[in-house]
C-alpha cells in the first residue's frame, strides 16, 4: 500500500515539474519564481477554457472568476491616500486622493489610469491595481483615478473605448477637477498592457478634438499592446512562449475584445489578414507597422517579416476593428501624432508586445513628440504590476520606481 502510495506521489511531482518547468531566458528576472507564478496562471487558463469547450461556460470565465478572488472589497483608504468609489460620465472608478497637504489645499497632479487585462480580465480593485495606484498617489502627491471600464464578453469594441473617452472628458472639466483639488495644467493619462492600448486611443483622440478645453499634458504607457495585424514581429517571434503573455492568449484576448470567433487564433497567428493579396488599405496600413524600418536593429536580430503572398479576404470582413485606429492606435496618421503629448513607453525584453510600444515610440518621434523609453532587459509582461501583491519581482520595484520618478519630473 504504502508502495503505491509513493509511486503515485513521485509520478504526480513529476507531471507537476513538468508542467511548471519553462526553459526560460537566463536573463530574465528570478525565472524560477516566473515559473511557478506562470504555471499558476496557465493552469487556470487551460481550466477555463475546457469548461468552455465543454459548454459549461464562456472562454474566460473562470479565469475571471479566479481573479475576482484577488480584489479588495470596498475602497480602502490608508493615513496617507483617501479612496473612495465614484463614477464619471456614468463609468465606475475609484478615487485615490493623498490628503498630504489637505490643509494647503493647492492644487495637485492627477492621473486617469486604465488597467490591463486583455479587456476582458482584471479590475483596478484587484490588489496589485489597488495597491499601485494608492502608492501612486501617495508618492506623488496626487489624485489617482482608476477607471473600471466594461470587460469583454459583456462589452466589445467600441464599448470600452467609449467607456474611456466618456470617463476622460468628464474627469478633464473645470467642476471635477476643481473638486479633487486637480490642477488643470498637471493631468496625465496612463495605463498597463490593454488599458494602455485605452489611454493611446484616448489621448489621441481627445487631442485632436476642440470641443475640449483642458487636454492631457503627458501619456505614459506600460508596455501597450498597440496593433493586431502582425502577430510576427522580433518580439512576438523571440517571446512566444514566454510568461505571462503567450503568444495565442494575446490572439485569444484580441478576438475577444473585437467579438471574433476564437477558431480564428490560428489564422491570426499566420498573418493571414495581412498578406499580400488583401488590397490597398491593408498596404497603407502594413507601413505604419513595418517594423523592419520602426524597430531599432538591435531588437530586429535575425528574424524575418512574415507576409503570406495569400490569406483570407474574410478576416477583416469579420474583424473590422483590426484596420480601427481606436482599437489599434498604431495605425494613427502621423498629423494625428504630432498633437499628442510628451510620451513615456516601458518596455521588456521578454516581452511579445515589446515591438508593439518601441514602433510607436518611433513613429512618435519622427512626428516630433518628445519620447522616453524605459527598457528592461529582464523584464517581463505586467512585470510592473509585480512591485506589489504576493508575488514580488525585483524588476516590479526597479520599473515602478522609474516610472514614479518620470511622473514626479514630467507632471
Amino acid at each position: 500500500m504504502m508502495r503505491s502510495i509513493l509511486i503515485v506521489a513521485l509520478l504526480l511531482s513529476i507531471a507537476a515539474a513538468y508542467y511548471i518547468y519553462l526553459p526560460l531566458p537566463t536573463t530574465i528576472s528570478e525565472p524560477w519564481k516566473l515559473m511557478f507564478m506562470d504555471a499558476i496562471l496557465r493552469g487556470v487558463m487551460h481550466v477555463s477554457f475546457l469548461a468552455h469547450d465543454l459548454g459549461l461556460s464562456r472562454p474566460f470565465d473562470v479565469a475571471k472568476y479566479a481573479a475576482s478572488w484577488d480584489e479588495i472589497k470596498g475602497p480602502q483608504s490608508s493615513p496617507a491616500v483617501r479612496v473612495t468609489d465614484t463614477r464619471f460620465g456614468g463609468v465606475e472608478a475609484q478615487v485615490f486622493e493623498s490628503t498630504a497637504s489637505d490643509q494647503e489645499l493647492h492644487l495637485k497632479r492627477g492621473v486617469v489610469y486604465f488597467h490591463g487585462g486583455g479587456w476582458t480580465l482584471g479590475s483596478g480593485k484587484m490588489q496589485t491595481y489597488f495597491l499601485q495606484c494608492r502608492t501612486m498617489a501617495e508618492e506623488l502627491d496626487a489624485v489617482v483615478i482608476s477607471i473600471e471600464y466594461s470587460l469583454a464578453p459583456d462589452a466589445r469594441f467600441p464599448d470600452q473605448y467609449n467607456e474611456a473617452i466618456q470617463a476622460s472628458k468628464h474627469i478633464l472639466t473645470a467642476e471635477v477637477l476643481g473638486r479633487y483639488h486637480i490642477d488643470p495644467k498637471r493631468v496625465a493619462v496612463s495605463g498597463d498592457s490593454a488599458g494602455a492600448n485605452l489611454a493611446t486611443a484616448v489621448v489621441q483622440q481627445m487631442a485632436l478634438d476642440s470641443s475640449i478645453s483642458i487636454k492631457f499634458k503627458v501619456q505614459a504607457l506600460l508596455y501597450p499592446v498597440l496593433q493586431a495585424l502582425d502577430f510576427n514581429t522580433p518580439s512576438y517571434q523571440q517571446n512566444a512562449h514566454i510568461p505571462i503573455l503567450h503568444r495565442p492568449i494575446m490572439a485569444r484576448f484580441w478576438l475577444e475584445y473585437l467579438n471574433g470567433d476564437p477558431r480564428l487564433v490560428t489564422s491570426l497567428l499566420a498573418n493571414n489578414h495581412t498578406a499580400l493579396d488583401q488590397g490597398q488599405e491593408m498596404a497603407a496600413a502594413r507601413a505604419k507597422i513595418n517594423w523592419t524600418k520602426l524597430l531599432p536593429v538591435a531588437f530586429q536580430k535575425n528574424y524575418k517579416p512574415m507576409v503570406p503572398l495569400h490569406g483570407d479576404p474574410e478576416l477583416v470582413e469579420k474583424l473590422p476593428g483590426l484596420l480601427d485606429v481606436r482599437a489599434a492606435p498604431l495605425l494613427a496618421e502621423t498629423e494625428v501624432l504630432k498633437a499628442l503629448p510628451p510620451a513615456y513607453i516601458m518596455t521588456c525584453e521578454h516581452d511579445v508586445l515589446r515591438d508593439d510600444g518601441l514602433m510607436y515610440a518611433t513613429r512618435l518621434e519622427e512626428a516630433g513628440v518628445h519620447v522616453t523609453v524605459d527598457h528592461y532587459e529582464d523584464g517581463f509582461h505586467g512585470c510592473l504590476s509585480f512591485a506589489f501583491g504576493p508575488f514580488r519581482f525585483s524588476v516590479g520595484f526597479r520599473s515602478f520606481r522609474n516610472y514614479i520618478r518620470w511622473l514626479k519630473e514630467n507632471l
